[in-house]
């Protein structure tokens, strides 16, 4: 841009910081702002559009076009011009407005008589606030140089909005982060919790977005970029000797630091009037743009990099970020776009909630959040972009709901669906010791889920009578490298330890899929979770199985010791796996230490096929633990991660319930134990439909089993097992609704 447009774009960022000066109202100020853009830009029309809900866009103020048109004129996301450039978030600029593809007559206005048309989204780091839009009589289009100078404005806009300089009266201009706002997100771990936001990674706000001096912010800019460029030289140091694919990301980060082209850009824009801090945000607002329509996986990926570069630089020139003193809330409830595990492990039992913006049901975190039997939400919505720290919140770990920042009727209802399960857990607690013994006689065992040392102690606490599945994944994803055979072995000891002579079942390493050890090279896969994973990467990686099994071998030292190996589909990779076991107790015999006194080794049953395996595979295994998540995901070819499909089938189908009563049949007609294990496990009334199918143990997280064995006391499963009959009888599709009446006449009795 020539030294002319710079100086007049300073002018009229300088002209704006004045028409924010003193106590003017929000709507005088908007109107001043269409003004002095429209005399700058020697245009006839220049007009604010601002959001009023997530769909709906609201003319705030206008220079040129009806005054009564304001906050009148509204359109949908996507409606007209100013529509398209809101929801494709790019420019528009064409000398013939009514001749566009999308063009929208609004004669409430009176723009029919303009004819040029220059429309910009105004965004901050990702999300689109509104739209600015200047017009003019004369057919032409607007230059490079003009379009850039009023994306500068746009990006001052976008702040001054986020800083609340523009609250006036209705929806569009009403407070940002002050508003009631219901996000829903995916239930990852069941639960609800009430506290305030603590930001993993806290917002940086810019308060300082116009600046006088650009020689004084291009010599901070170059001070904090050479720090940024150090931090990272120094982590790549750090990392030499390390892992292959944290060093490729910080030659990355190494790369954008060093990039010349990015540094060229916020050095023009600071020329234009920014503030060092509002030029690396202008960047990094342009890169989430191009970040959410990319479909290139490789550039998102890269994109991800550099707003997450940019973050350390904000951080670097505003001194905001993890370190600035905030002190965590009494009650806090966990919003990130994303944690690790070990991230995760490092606030412990401290969070009453988890809210995640990405994340999966499967992740790394989901895996932490359940064994610490915190309620975790995924996919809620731009949850980092609408809350701040110390925002009341409130999280629905059922339904799949965030309510932030409640208004007094949502709390209170929400309180009393809290009261309502604190009354329950006390009922509860008077059966902690008591069997869950059907009315028929039948009785249930009931085992709990669990995979750190932390768990433990619920095994006494909730009545389980053992732990049903202990995830060894978990001392493996929360390292950044391969744990020891000692240190496993150590690990081990000590949760035979703490449950004394009640019964773990070992999974072994159950990795692959959305769970990727952060030692191990990312393995790209169109359809990961009927991928390389679980028994198939121990079996062709057999090293780290036989170091775990070891592990296992001597953490038992003498006790009894049940091993179960995940996700087998055939006979012949349980047998592979057998023989491993075989080859390992070999071995420490011949080492001298001492073997189990007794050893079982089971499968978990999670794919259909192995339901079909030869009559000898069940007379072999020692005992099978039907995999539900996975298993009821393959059954019905519905991906558990998918919102659209997951929820259309039902647990209670009867086709489902067939397929598990077969399993049954066959495991009683070879004696083979078998149990349920998953999150239908601890529903009760799945738990109760299971067992009346014929399963007699279930496993699930702690907190699930005093529902379960209290709605499994009041039932007679014989009488269970005719309603599902007849439910199978008449050709229904599901028996949840028949289920459902037989147990209120329980309630009624």
């Amino acid at each position: 841009m020539a030294e002319r447009k710079e100086t007049e774009s300073r002018k009229l960022l300088g002209r704006l910081r004045d028409a924010m000066a003193g106590a003017a109202a929000g709507q005088e100020r908007l109107d001043k702002i269409t003004h002095l853009i429209a005399t700058s830009m020697q245009c006839e029309v220049c007009s604010i559009y601002l959001f009023r809900d997530e769909d709906t866009l609201e003319l705030c103020a206008t220079e040129g076009l009806n005054a009564e048109a304001v906050h009148e004129t509204r359109m949908k996301l996507g409606e007209g011009l100013v529509g398209r450039v809101a929801k494709f978030r790019r420019v528009i600029n064409t000398p013939d407005a009514p001749q566009a593809l999308g063009f929208r007559f609004m004669p409430e206005t009176g723009e029919e008589i303009y004819s040029s048309f220059l429309g910009l989204p105004v965004q901050r780091l990702g999300e689109t606030l509104g739209v600015l839009v200047v017009q003019s009589k004369i057919a032409r289009e607007f230059s490079a140089d003009e379009v850039y100078g009023l994306e500068v404005v746009a990006m001052v806009l976008a702040e001054m909005t986020e800083l609340g300089v523009f609250v006036g009266e209705g929806a569009a201009m009403s407070a940002r982060h002050t508003q009631s706002v219901l996000l829903r997100g995916i239930v990852a771990q069941e639960g609800v919790a009430e506290g305030h936001v603590w930001l993993h990674e806290p917002r940086v706000v810019v308060t300082n977005p116009i600046a006088d001096d650009p020689v004084r912010e291009t010599e901070r800019l170059t001070e904090a970029v050479d720090a940024l460029r150090m931090s990272v030289d120094q982590m790549l140091t750090m990392a030499a000797n390390g892992d292959k694919d944290q060093q490729q990301v910080l030659e990355t980060y190494r790369m954008f630091a060093n990039s010349k082209g990015w540094m060229r850009r916020m050095l023009e824009d600071i020329e234009n009037g920014l503030s060092a801090e509002a030029a690396v945000e202008k960047e990094q607002s342009l890169a989430r743009a191009r970040m959410t329509q990319s479909t290139d996986a490789y550039l998102r990926e890269r994109l991800s990099d550099l707003d997450d570069l940019s973050n350390r630089l904000l951080r670097i020139l505003t001194g905001q970020g993890a370190d600035t003193g905030a002190e965590m809330p009494a009650d806090p409830i966990l919003v990130a776009r994303n944690i690790g595990p070990a991230e995760l492990l490092e606030y412990g039992r401290s969070l009453r909630g988890i809210v995640l913006e990405n994340g999966s049901v499967g992740s790394h975190a989901a895996i932490v959040a359940r064994a610490l039997a915190i309620p975790l939400l995924v996919h809620a919505g731009r949850i980092t972009n609408d809350a701040l720290n110390g925002d009341h919140i409130m999280v629905d770990g059922e339904q799949g709901i965030v309510h932030l920042r409640p208004d007094d009727m949502v709390a209170n209802a929400f309180r009393d669906k809290i009261a309502m399960q604190a009354a329950a857990q006390e009922r509860y607690s008077a059966i902690v010791d008591k069997p869950a013994q059907a009315k028929c006689g039948q009785v249930i065992a009931l085992h709990m889920n669990a995979g750190l040392m932390a768990d433990l102690p619920s095994l006494r606490s909730s009545g389980a009578e053992g732990v049903g599945l202990f995830r060894t994944e978990l001392q493996f994803l929360v390292r950044n490298k391969m744990p020891k055979r000692s240190e496993l072995s150590a690990l081990y000891a000590r949760v035979l330890d703490a449950a004394g002579d009640k019964r773990v079942v070992f999974r072994t390493l159950d990795i692959g899929s959305d769970k990727v050890l952060p030692y191990m090279k990312p393995n790209e896969e169109p359809n990961p979770a009927l991928g390389w994973r679980a028994i198939r990467v121990g079996l062709d990686k057999p090293g780290v199985m036989r170091m775990q099994l070891q592990a296992l071998i001597r953490g038992a030292n003498g006790r009894p010791l049940t091993v179960m190996f995940p996700f087998v589909a055939q006979f012949e990779e349980f047998r592979a796996a057998q023989k491993e076991v075989d080859k390992a107790m070999a071995r420490e015999e011949k080492l001298g230490h001492v073997l189990p006194s007794a050893l079982e080794v089971g499968a978990m049953l999670e794919t259909p096929s192995l339901a079909f395996a030869p009559e000898k595979f069940f007379e072999d295994v020692k005992f099978l633990s039907v995999g539900g998540n996975d298993l009821k995901q393959f059954f019905f070819a519905a991906d558990r991660e998918n919102e659209r499909v997951r929820r259309r089938y039902d647990t209670l189908n009867v086709s489902f319930l067939t397929f598990l009563e077969g399993i049954v049949e066959r495991c009683n007609r070879t004696n083979t134990d078998l149990s349920f294990c998953g999150e239908d496990a601890g529903r009760p009334v799945e738990a109760l439909c299971l067992a009346a199918m014929g399963f007699r143990c279930l496993s699930m997280r702690p907190a699930s089993i005093g529902p379960v064995k209290s709605l499994l006391r009041r039932c007679n499963l014989d009488e269970v097992r005719d309603v599902i009959n007849r439910a199978r009888a008449r050709g229904e599709m599901s028996v949840r609704s028949d289920v459902m009446e037989y147990i209120k006449t329980q309630h009624q009795t």
